[in-house]
């Protein structure tokens, strides 16, 4: 296995957990960004608040996004996988 085949495999899969961890993120953000806004806006200082919808929004971003991000993590699976065979010392 030569190094540029292992900087590969890793540049490979630090830009898969990035796209996969991406979207729910995303949608922790917007909603803690919308809550924030709210709490302002009522003057509301309950730092528990955002837990609930934040909570609901990434279970629901994962049953959106899940079977792409199971997709992705299996394509890149498979192909470490099948990949074994072709490493030599």
């Amino acid at each position: 296995m030569t190094p540029e085949t292992i900087m590969s495999m890793g540049r490979q899969a630090i830009e898969i957990t990035v796209m996969v961890s991406a979207p729910l993120l995303l949608a922790a953000l917007i909603i803690g960004l919308m809550v924030s806004i709210f709490q302002a806006a009522t003057q509301i200082n309950e730092t528990t608040l955002s837990f609930i919808p934040k909570f609901m929004g990434i279970m629901a971003t994962l049953v959106i996004a899940g079977p792409w991000i199971l997709s992705v993590l299996g394509d890149y699976f498979r192909m470490v996988l099948t990949s074994i065979p072709n490493f030599t010392r």
